[in-house]
């Protein structure tokens, strides 16, 4: 096949997993009636896909590449980052600072949590680059491998739309702009995808890919443990987080075994 056919077919199917954030993304669409639990849950799952893509699959694959000394520079200077990051923002503005904070299963009514749905967009968002230039590098030199890493990604990026979507819901209660910013985090597979086509095609390397894959790994787990699981509990005392984690790592379970 020519080279030109590679691209166009490259482009499509990063374009196609990214993307596929915007099925996660309507779950907002079908809530009908408020409850702290559904949110209770969806950060529990958002938690426990982070956790187990992080562990079981982007830091293995980033020791392989580039081995075990520079894979986990990469996994805690991603930590680093995102806890500077933390640190900066104001405590007003970080849901750590639970005073005077209520929930009762009203959407719209706790605008702390707009910081934790975006947060989770900007670690999705990261997190699909470096996957945009993986599908993207492996579809233009094995078409039939790329498009299996793409469904596999594709199947990730669904519970990782509403895990973006539920909590940017609960807290302005705009079901357009729960959809925008979960659908926008997953645009950024294919834009990595165009990066990689116009400016980063010369200079790609399984090298580069791996660092980056080690590095959001980093960034997920620090969010998880630091901000998704937290704020969980905090509205509900019951089982309802651990159940989103264990049924987040059980569908990434599956969807590997399965791919």
């Amino acid at each position: 096949m020519e080279i030109s056919g590679n691209i166009i077919i490259a482009l499509l199917l990063t374009t196609i997993a990214g993307l596929s954030t915007g099925i996660g993304s309507t779950i907002a669409y079908f809530i009908k009636k408020p409850r702290t639990s559904y949110l209770c849950f969806s950060l529990g799952l958002s938690a426990g896909v982070m956790i187990y893509v992080s562990f079981v699959e982007l830091l293995p694959e980033a020791f392989i590449t580039i081995g075990e000394i520079i894979g986990l520079y990469a996994f805690f200077a991603g930590i680093i980052v995102i806890g500077i990051i933390d640190l900066l923002i104001p405590e007003a503005e970080n849901p750590h600072a639970f005073k005077g904070m209520e929930i009762k299963g009203k959407i719209g009514k706790d605008k702390s949590l707009l910081r934790v749905g975006l947060l989770t967009a900007l670690a999705v968002g990261i997190h699909n680059f470096p996957e945009g230039l993986a599908t993207f590098g492996t579809s233009l030199s094995d078409v039939k491998l790329g498009a299996i890493i793409a469904l596999a990604i594709a199947i990730h990026n669904i519970p990782e739309g509403i895990s973006v979507s539920m909590p940017i819901y609960y807290a302005t209660g705009d079901k357009r702009k729960a959809f925008f910013y979960s659908f926008l985090s997953g645009v950024a597979e294919p834009v990595a995808a165009v990066v990689g086509l116009l400016i980063l095609l010369p200079f790609l390397s399984d090298n580069t890919i791996a660092f980056l894959l080690a590095f959001v790994a980093g960034i997920m787990v620090y969010i998880s443990v630091d901000e998704l699981v937290p704020v969980a509990h905090r509205y509900e005392s019951g089982h309802c987080a651990i159940l989103g984690i264990v049924i987040g790592m059980f569908i990434m379970a599956l969807s590997l075994l399965i791919l």
